[in-house]
C-alpha cells in the first residue's frame, strides 16, 4: 500500500459506508434536534452543543449556594466545551510507481485549546481529496458551493511551486469542511479520515495479524473517537477489534479495558449487533481476572429475557466482517 503511515464498516451498523438502517438515539436521556437532511448525508447530532438533560440540572428548589451553583455550571461548562480540530498540511513527497506518479500529502490532525499528546498523522494523495469532493457535492452541494478546490492542470503538478500551492489550499479546504457542522459529521469526511487505516487494521485482524493491526488501531482510535463524539456508537467497531487483537494475544486486562470502553459507548442500546457478542466475550475475560462478571452477567440475561434471539456470532466472528470493501 502507498499510503501507510497509520492506518470503518459493513453494512450492518450505524457509520458503515453502506449503511441505510434507522439512527438510534446517541445519548440515553439526551433531547435532541435532528435536522432531516433530504440526501440523509449526516450522521446523529446529539453532542456537548445539544440540549441539556432536564434530570441532570439542579433543581429550582436546590439548596445549592450561589457559589456551588456558579461551580457546578462552571464545570458543566468545560464539560460541554466541543471538540475543535485543526488540520495542517506538514510535507509532501512524490511517490511513481510502475505505471503512476502522484504526490502523498502528510496531514496532521490536533485538537485545539489543549495539548494533544495524540495528535493524527495521514497521508492522503490528490484523488482521495477530489473523491471526497465530488461526494460532498453531491449532498452538501450548496453548503460548499464557496469552499474553493484546487483544480488539476494538465501540466506542471509535479513542481516544487505547484505542491507548495496545493498543500497550504488543502490544509484551508479541510479547515472550511471542518467548519461546516453537517460536513464535520457527515460518513464521508470521517472516512476520508480514518477508512484507509481502519480497513487495513480490519484486515490484519482478519489475517491473523493482530500486533500489526493493534499499532494502526493505537494511531486511528484517538482521531476516530474525536470525530464522532457527537455520536459514540460510531466507535464501537474499533474499540471491539482492539479487544479482539488483545484477547488473541494473550493481553486479557487491555482486551478488558478496550471492552469497557465499548461498552460505555454502546450504552443501554441493546438492539446493536455489537451489544450480546460484545457482553459475551467480556463475561470470558472478567472471570480470570477476578473482575465484576456477574453484573455483566445479569446485564446479557436482562436483554435476553427482553428480546429472546438464536445463537448469533461472536465477537471476533463480527469484528472480521468489518471493511470488506
Amino acid at each position: 500500500m502507498g499510503r501507510r503511515p497509520w492506518s470503518m464498516a459493513s453494512a450492518e451498523h450505524p457509520g458503515s459506508p453502506g449503511w441505510r438502517g434507522p439512527v438510534a438515539p446517541c445519548a440515553a436521556g439526551t433531547k435532541t434536534k435532528r435536522k432531516a437532511s433530504a440526501t440523509g448525508p449526516d450522521l446523529p447530532h446529539p453532542g456537548p452543543e445539544e440540549d441539556l438533560d432536564a434530570d441532570s440540572s439542579p433543581s429550582p428548589n436546590s439548596s445549592m449556594t450561589t457559589r456551588e451553583l456558579q461551580e457546578y455550571w462552571r464545570n458543566e461548562k468545560c464539560c460541554w466545551k466541543p471538540i475543535k480540530l485543526l488540520f495542517e498540511v506538514a510535507s509532501a513527497r512524490i511517490e511513481e510507481r510502475k505505471d503512476s506518479k502522484f504526490v502523498m500529502y502528510q496531514i496532521v490532525v490536533i485538537q485545539t485549546g489543549s495539548f494533544d499528546s495524540n495528535k493524527a498523522v495521514l497521508e492522503r494523495r490528490y484523488s482521495d481529496f477530489e473523491r471526497l469532493q465530488k461526494n460532498l457535492l453531491k449532498s452538501f452541494g450548496e453548503e460548499i458551493e464557496d469552499v474553493a478546490f484546487p483544480k488539476k492542470r494538465l501540466m506542471g503538478n509535479f513542481t516544487q511551486e505547484m505542491i507548495s500551492e496545493r498543500k497550504l489550499a488543502f490544509k484551508e479546504y479541510l479547515g472550511l469542511l471542518y467548519a461546516i457542522r453537517g460536513i464535520r459529521r457527515s460518513r464521508d469526511f470521517i472516512d476520508f479520515l480514518t477508512r484507509p487505516e481502519l480497513r487495513e487494521a480490519f484486515g490484519c485482524l482478519r489475517a491473523g495479524q493482530y500486533t500489526k493491526a493493534l499499532d494502526i488501531l493505537v494511531h486511528v482510535l484517538p482521531l476516530l473517537e474525536k470525530l464522532t463524539a457527537h455520536c459514540r456508537v460510531l466507535v464501537v467497531p474499533a474499540l471491539c477489534a482492539t479487544l479482539v487483537c488483545h484477547r488473541e494475544l494473550e493481553r486479557p486486562l487491555e482486551a478488558f479495558t478496550a471492552g469497557e470502553r465499548a461498552l460505555e459507548c454502546l450504552g443501554a442500546r441493546e438492539g446493536h449487533c455489537y451489544y450480546v457478542p460484545l457482553l459475551e466475550a467480556m463475561i470470558r475475560l472478567a472471570y480470570p481476572l477476578g473482575k465484576d462478571f456477574v453484573s455483566l452477567q445479569e446485564r446479557l440475561e436482562e436483554c435476553q429475557l427482553r428480546k429472546p434471539t438464536s445463537r448469533g456470532f461472536t465477537l471476533k466472528e463480527l469484528t472480521v466482517r468489518e471493511y470488506l470493501c
